[in-house]
């Protein structure tokens, strides 16, 4: 199967049910409520609710937009951390073959090393904020530093090459910490009550308008249930940028995997 399609029919089955289900629960609200109250107490006060629900819906809508401007952006930026740390760690790699063959070795196997345990365990230990094996990880990142440091230039194109490789081992460190960063960024939890909350004074202010036709309040009832529900679901998803089904893809590191198996393949043997 095509992977785009594979995708998309992966999202619709996570996001059928959440819109379904919030739309099904405001119509049961809805119909529960008429129960109580007739259309006829609700017709004299219709244009004072209408006015209210204009401005709540209004101010509710801002409060959207804003977090799901907050979050696309913050969901790029993560994926821009991975893609430029996996940038520099190809070039660390790279110009790491212009020294002594010994130090050449240890850095380059501490590379593959680390992007390998970023695969393999890190990933899943950001979406989980698993710190011990984040600082695990981590350790093998330092390794290299030690191999960097304890690397000892022949010559002034080798000495060159050994300073350029400090320069890009700091970039790749900083890129690392940034990436670890928006991992651990989460909307606060007042931001998610006053989301939730908003999302249930707007649903449920639609109750009290006078609709003569329950059908067709039943169905813009549901209608915005459903919108609401589906943005709030989109906020889920891209606040977990390592995690769920959106989650930042790894392709970028596995690339780097391959383009290392590469590097070493064509390196002069020792």
């Amino acid at each position: 199967m095509n992977p785009m399609l594979s995708r998309w029919l992966r999202t619709l089955a996570y996001l059928t049910p959440v819109v379904a289900g919030v739309s099904a629960v405001s119509i049961v609200g809805l119909l529960a409520v008429r129960q109580v109250v007739p259309v006829e107490s609700l017709r004299a006060s219709s244009d004072s609710v209408g006015n209210y629900l204009q401005t709540v819906g209004g101010i509710y809508a801002v409060l959207l937009a804003f977090v799901v401007y907050v979050v696309w952006g913050q969901f790029n930026d993560a994926r821009g951390y991975v893609d430029r740390e996996a940038a520099a760690l190809v070039d660390l790699h790279r110009i790491a073959s212009g020294l002594p063959a010994d130090e050449r070795d240890e850095i380059q196997r501490g590379l593959a090393q680390y992007v390998d345990a970023v695969l393999a365990d890190e990933w899943h230990a950001m979406a989980k904020r698993d710190e011990v094996v984040i600082a695990r990880v981590g350790e093998r990142l330092d390794a290299v530093w030690t191999a960097i440091h304890n690397c000892e230039p022949q010559n002034d194109c080798q000495h060159t090459i050994w300073g350029e490789v400090l320069s890009r081992y700091n970039d790749l460190f900083d890129l690392r910490t940034s990436r670890l960063t928006s991992a651990r960024t989460r909307i606060p939890i007042a931001m998610r009550i006053l989301l939730y909350i908003g999302a249930v004074i707007t649903i449920g202010s639609m109750y009290l308008l006078a609709f003569d036709k329950l059908w067709l309040h039943a169905v813009t009832t549901g209608a915005l249930a459903g919108a609401i529900g589906h943005i709030l679901f989109l906020i889920v998803e891209l606040d977990s940028a390592y995690d769920r089904d959106w989650k930042v893809p790894t392709a970028p590191f596995e690339r780097a995997r391959a383009k290392f198996n590469r590097t070493v393949a064509a390196s002069p043997a020792t």
